[in-house]
């Protein structure tokens, strides 16, 4: 017989299993979680609303009953059939039932699991009752860590203990940005398989070359069931329907028992899959057959693609590099973290996933980071970043603990391990394992036993008291060599050859000195940079009617209310948002919603604007690889440091990374003269800092730096303008300087370095005469980079803290072009121009500085028209004013 499978998605109820033995619920589909169920039937309020979040804890601390009813066709009268039910995934703890009797109990979440059930089944067109009981994988991980402690002390930097001991969803524990939300159920596809023999994997290992002119290695298929020495592979590589690879393998040649077939594998002059805006993302079809006598027992194909892949760490004059070389081209990884897009996975459609991919795409991102704390990602999500040409970073399932290394729980690693490195080591975006999210850094913090120079010995790493190094140093590497030889490996993130971990001249960092630490100003960012930047971000709250789905309230609908605040996990997160926001921003009238969040949307927007252009910025000598936010997406509405909400709606910060990104960008920035700290004002005869806080330094001058950052593989002949607009007449304050430059390939270009700022007051350099805040005249400098006469990039730099400045009477006004476009422009350079956004609502650009005589044009598309739209800048009367 053929390979059939089964799904049993349909036809599940389920209950509380202490609850009353007829409480039976239904079960729309299958995969689901309990809480889906629950809210669908009523039984419990949203979660994802108010402070709700609280009043369903009890449901992580129950067990529940899922049960269902199939049939299977008739056994093949030869008796060869095989019948296994294999589920995907179970969250987390379960025990299974078939017709009464126990076949399986699993304990890991990120784990396939396959079962023969031959002789568990009922003949044909009788029913099959299947069940699952799922444990509290809460009070199990309490249970664990009990039974282990004499063993292993379960250190935690996020939430409790228990949900080291259990391989499951970190993240369901809560984080500071995501609920408490213990969810249980079959989360991934269940279903049954007959065969008489099947494939049950194929792949490709291979190398190319250096002059990247072949592509050779070995294709490999892995086969289960009664195979037959006369059984035949037929093994091809397509590409746009024409067939590259073809080769047929007899599978008694070596024994009919052989569950492993290879054979030699090569292409010459491949087309090779790159990265976004680096070339095209070529894929090849795998297919692979396997014939019984003339009929086709089984097939498997996947969609693949070929590249050679180099991390570059080399030693340099700022220590050692760290950044990735794709097809012999040097990238920049700027991109962004990604944390699990949904508290319930299971209802997250393929096509979400790739709208999450497409978005990145939209703003020149070319990285995405999938953090440890969440799961292994779902190939719809891979597949996309194949299609799209955005690298994956993969962390494994470890975040912010010290995890134990008890014999059961390697065991139970291992397989799944093994499990998630075969899934995704066909898709040519993963490039890249991670050990970890910030264990060193909890090594760090306790002070655990890690001696990486002097200690090299496993064994020994298991019996200190940092005995997950064993995990990250050994056992990782050990398995990614033994199933994918040419995957490249990181201990952890952060990590640079056992260095501190806020050591960045080495490896990767996660810079939460902003925001976070010692809450540097975002203005510091060439301060804080490192060879990669893998993690650092901003908080914003999103637009208004992301706000309203999360407060139903409209009593509570205000910065700082009890159900708003339930709403934000970060710790401190008031203050810290609060002193971002004052330091920059001034608060005028009463502080409403929309004021506010648009307020701290500038500020995360202007973190973005600074960081990624900074930070690019050294790419010049390869002395930044990388800038990852932390983070692009939210599991539920919600505020946090994500520069999309949950809703896929984007804030300005987006936006800004996208400028920054672009395949030719172009950046001014001004000395930055900090109005906060003493010590600024040096004393010009002695050059001793007088101690005393000078506000009126930038308002004295300075100087200001331009630079063009370039992805492009070839130097552009381009053209820099500047300009110096008056902020409050919106003249041109001096004439404007011009730069013909050649915009080096893969690189930085300087333009302009510490060009002297013209002084915003007369005089101002005396220092005999007083301060004339009348004749206080602040300029902006406005850049623009065009090529062959058109303009393709700008930047605006603007005289800080904006809160000192004027911007009243901005003479903002529109040309309606049509219902999907809108010319915006003013006669006043404005600061954070922002059109709000909704779910359904696609803007080409938003959260905008304008100057005048440089209009703006908006594409519009979705669910309102251009008229329709309400927009609101720094200074702007209300909040959110209607196009007229």
């Amino acid at each position: 017989m053929s390979h059939t499978r089964i799904n049993l998605s349909d036809g599940w109820f389920f209950k509380q299993q202490d609850g009353p033995s007829d409480e039976w619920l239904p079960v729309s589909k299958v995969p689901s979680q309990v809480h889906v169920d629950l809210l669908a039937n009523k039984k419990i309020p949203d979660p994802f609303v108010d402070l709700n979040e609280r009043a369903v804890q009890w449901v992580g601390e129950k067990a529940w009953l899922y049960r269902t009813y199939f049939q299977v066709p008739v056994k093949p009268d030869q008796g060869t059939c095989t019948t296994d039910i294999v589920f995907e995934g179970l969250d987390t703890f379960a025990t299974i039932f078939l017709n009464g009797t126990e076949i399986l109990k699993t304990d890991n979440m990120f784990v396939v699991y396959r079962t023969n059930v031959t002789d568990h089944l009922k003949v044909e067109s009788q029913d099959n009752l299947l069940e699952i009981v799922f444990d509290s994988a809460l009070l199990r991980g309490r249970e664990l860590v009990n039974e282990h402690a004499h063993e292993h002390n379960f250190l935690v930097r996020q939430t409790e203990s228990g949900r080291l001991a259990t391989r499951k969803a970190q993240y369901n524990w809560g984080w500071d940005w995501g609920p408490i939300l213990m969810t249980a159920g079959p989360w991934r596809p269940v279903y049954i398989e007959q065969y008489e023999a099947r494939i049950s994997d194929v792949w490709i290992q291979n190398d190319v070359s250096p002059d990247l002119g072949e592509c050779s290695g070995t294709v490999y298929a892995e086969l289960d069931g009664e195979l037959q020495p006369s059984d035949t592979l037929l093994l091809s590589l397509s590409k746009d329907g024409k067939r590259v690879y073809e080769q047929e393998v007899t599978v008694g040649t070596n024994g009919c028992s052989q569950k492993l077939l290879d054979t030699p594998f090569q292409l010459p002059q491949p087309d090779l899959w790159y990265p976004l805006g680096y070339g095209a993302q070529a894929r090849y079809d795998l297919q692979a057959k396997l014939i019984r006598d003339g009929r086709e027992l089984s097939s498997q194909s996947k969609m693949i693609g070929f590249r050679r892949t180099e991390l570059v760490q080399e030693p340099d004059a700022h220590g050692k590099s760290f950044y990735f070389r794709i097809n012999n081209i040097d990238i920049f990884s700027g991109g962004s973290c990604w944390i699990p897009t949904d508290s319930f996975l299971s209802q997250v459609s393929d096509k979400r996933y790739r709208d999450w991919i497409a978005l990145m795409a939209e703003s020149n991102q070319v990285m995405i980071r999938i953090w440890g704390g969440g799961v292994y990602e779902d190939d719809a999500l891979l597949d996309a970043c194949d299609e799209l040409g955005v690298l994956v970073w993969h962390d494994f399932q470890f975040a912010c603990g010290s995890y134990p290394t008890y014999e059961s729980f390697l065991k139970n690693f291992e397989t799944e391990a093994r499990q998630q490195i075969r899934r995704l080591r066909s898709h040519p975006s993963m490039v890249i394992w991670a050990g970890n999210n910030e264990d060193y850094q909890v090594q760090e913090r306790y002070k655990l036993d890690y001696n990486y120079d002097e200690d090299k010995d496993p064994e020994s790493w298991l019996k200190s008291t940092f005995p997950a190094r064993y995990l990250y140093e050994y056992l990782m590497p050990k398995l990614i060599k033994e199933e994918d030889r040419h995957m490249i490996y990181h201990p952890s993130s952060p990590w640079g050859d056992g260095k501190p971990t806020s050591d960045p001249s080495v490896g990767d960092i996660h810079q939460w000195n902003l925001w976070h630490g010692a809450m540097n100003k975002y203005q510091e960012v060439d301060a804080l940079g490192g060879r990669f930047v893998s993690e650092f971000g901003m908080e914003a709250y999103p637009h208004l009617p992301t706000l309203h789905a999360m407060v139903s309230d409209p009593a509570q609908r205000f910065p700082g209310s009890m159900a708003m605040d339930a709403h934000n996990k970060a710790t401190g997160h008031e203050r810290r948002m609060m002193t971002y926001v004052v330091e920059n921003f001034r608060l005028t009238g009463p502080l409403d919603l929309a004021t506010y969040a648009h307020l701290t949307q500038i500020v995360q927007a202007e973190t973005m604007r600074r960081a990624y252009k900074t930070w690019r910025r050294d790419w010049e000598g390869r002395r930044c690889g990388g800038v990852l936010v932390w983070q692009l997406n939210d599991c539920w509405p919600t505020v946090s440091w994500a520069v999309v909400d949950y809703y896929l709606v984007r804030k300005p910060a987006f936006y800004a990374i996208a400028r920054a990104l672009r395949p030719l960008d172009v950046c001014v920035e001004r000395t930055l003269h900090d109005w906060t700290q003493t010590g600024d004002l040096v004393d010009e005869n002695s050059g001793v800092k007088t101690g005393q806080v000078d506000h009126t330094l930038r308002a004295r001058g300075g100087t200001f730096d331009v630079w063009v950052a370039s992805s492009k593989l070839v130097d552009v002949e381009a053209s820099v303008s500047v300009r110096f607009i008056s902020i409050g007449s919106g003249k041109d304050v001096r004439e404007a300087i011009t730069h013909k430059v050649t915009a080096s390939a893969n690189t930085t270009t300087t333009v302009i370095r510490a060009e002297t700022c013209l002084p915003s007051i007369p005089d101002a350099e005396d220092d005999g005469k007083p301060f004339d805040m009348a004749s206080y005249d602040p300029y902006v400098i406005h850049v623009t980079l065009s090529v062959d006469g058109r303009a393709i990039a700008s930047d605006t730099s603007w005289p800080e803290p904006i809160k000192y400045l004027d911007l009243s009477d901005r003479r903002v006004s529109f040309d309606i072009v049509s219902s999907s476009r809108i010319v915006v422009r003013a006669a006043r350079p404005v600061k954070g121009f922002v059109f709000a956004e909704m779910q359904g609502l696609k803007l080409s650009d938003n959260g905008f500085d304008l100057v005048p005589g440089v209009d703006v044009t908006v594409e519009v598309e979705g669910c309102l028209t251009a008229d329709k739209l309400r927009y609101t800048f720094i200074g702007a009367p209300r909040a959110s004013l209607e196009v007229s």
